[in-house]
Parts: C-alpha cells; sequence; structure tokens
C-alpha cells in the first residue's frame, strides 16, 4: 500500500514523500529544500532512494543535490525529470517522456507531458493507485501561470486531467487555494458547489490547516480552468488571475 506524506517547506511550497511498504521504497516529489523531507523520512524510518521532478524551477529541483548527497550513506538516489528540461535540472539522472513510465516497487506512474507552466513540464499518474503528481500544472482551483508555454497547451491539459477518474487524488505542489477560490467566485458567482468549496476553504486556513490535496471530481465541479469551454476562455481567465 502507498502512503503519502505531505511536507510544508519555503512560504507555500508543498513536497511530496511517497512511499511503498512492500518494498519500503521511498521517493521524494518536487523537493524544493533538502533538510526537512530528509528529517521527514527519517522519522518515519525511511530512505529516499528515489526523486521525481516535474520541471526545471528551482523552487521544485533545490534539494535534489542534497538529499543525494545524503543517500549515498544508504545506497544512493535516482533522480527522474523531463528530458525536455534536462539542460536545466543538473541533478537528473534518468530523463523522461510521455509513454515512459517509472516505478515505486510494485506500482507504476506513467508520465505526462502537460507544458504550459514550463515547456517541458511533466506529472506523473499512477492510475492503478488514483494518484496523480501534477507540480504547477494544476492547482485546487486553479492551473499555473504560462510562463513558457500557452493557453492552448494549458487547455488541453485541463481537458486530460478532467477525464481520468472523480476519486483521482491530485498533490500539487503549492497552497494557493484561497486565493484561487476568492478569483474564481468573481467568474462563477452561481457557482453553489464552488461557494461552499471556497467557505471550508476559509475556514480550514483559518485553523492553519492544509487544503491539498484535491480531487479530479471536485476540480472538475469548482475548478474554472478545468470548466473552461474553450482556449480563449481560459487564456481570459489566466490573465485575469495574473493581473489581480
Amino acid at each position: 500500500m502507498l502512503e503519502v506524506v505531505r511536507i510544508p517547506v519555503l512560504n507555500d511550497n508543498y513536497v511530496w514523500l511517497l512511499h511503498d511498504g512492500a518494498s519500503d521504497e521511498t521517493v521524494a516529489i518536487d523537493p524544493a529544500v533538502a533538510e526537512p523531507v530528509l528529517q521527514a523520512a527519517a522519522a518515519r524510518g525511511w530512505t529516499i532512494g528515489q526523486i521525481w521532478n516535474t520541471h526545471w524551477h528551482g523552487d521544485h529541483v533545490g534539494g535534489n543535490a542534497a538529499i543525494k548527497a545524503a543517500a549515498e550513506a544508504w545506497g544512493g538516489c535516482i533522480i527522474t525529470g523531463p528530458a525536455a528540461e534536462a539542460e536545466k535540472i543538473g541533478t537528473l539522472d534518468r530523463t523522461v517522456v510521455e509513454g515512459d513510465s517509472v516505478r515505486i516497487g510494485d506500482h507504476v506512474a506513467a508520465v505526462m507531458a502537460v507544458p504550459a507552466h514550463t515547456a517541458g513540464h511533466i506529472a506523473y499518474h499512477l492510475a492503478d493507485d488514483q494518484i496523480l503528481f501534477v507540480g504547477d500544472t494544476l492547482f485546487a482551483m486553479g492551473c499555473g501561470r504560462l510562463f513558457e508555454g500557452t493557453a492552448a497547451q494549458m487547455f488541453s491539459n485541463m481537458a486530460r486531467f478532467a477525464a481520468l477518474p472523480d476519486d483521482t487524488i491530485v498533490y500539487c505542489a503549492h497552497e494557493y487555494t484561497l486565493s484561487n477560490g476568492r478569483f474564481a467566485l468573481g467568474v462563477e458567482p452561481g457557482n453553489a458547489a464552488l461557494a461552499r468549496r471556497v467557505a471550508a476553504v476559509e475556514a480550514a486556513r483559518s485553523r492553519g490547516e492544509a487544503t491539498v490535496p484535491t480531487s479530479i471530481g471536485l476540480e472538475r465541479d469548482t475548478n474554472i480552468f478545468m470548466r473552461a469551454r474553450n482556449v480563449a476562455e481560459l487564456a481570459e481567465r489566466r490573465a485575469a488571475k495574473d493581473a489581480a
């Protein structure tokens, strides 16, 4: 059985630890920094043998080198990331593209190419476990900024995600939910499901609680970018969110 642990770091980042009890293997996904991730693993008696990166930004790969150095004490750590961004992630041991897969024990994650936030951004989908690690492509009630890609690419990404089963659990890399939700209400003020969710998020954040992971079903009902009917609508919403 797989276990996922959320590690809050920096200002609003989340690093995820994925652990397979059967094989005793552990993967760190997008480690922004090393020490809190190593501490969280050690507290559970785990050793990190893999890192999966979704894209090249420093708040997703900043801990790679230190974790890899620490892992020499227990047999090493293999770092996997997008082939299209290999020149920007100097710590990679393995590069992957759409259609490739990575494994933790007997569990397989398919690599999905989801460019837009960055040109080579990927996601990791463990279909049998209903788990999706999306980096900065999909957020709770939001999507990533279009730094290196286009609205058409992001629209395609949202459609791919929306086609996944409702109970797919989505692990994104930032705590942006409250600001995303408040913006979304301005776009869809008549969306009752969205209003209920924003109220719940406001209550959770007032208690200092995290609001991710989320699910595909929840995003399909309340994420204005996933609900956009065409590229122009998504582009308009993304531009307005960036300007807000």
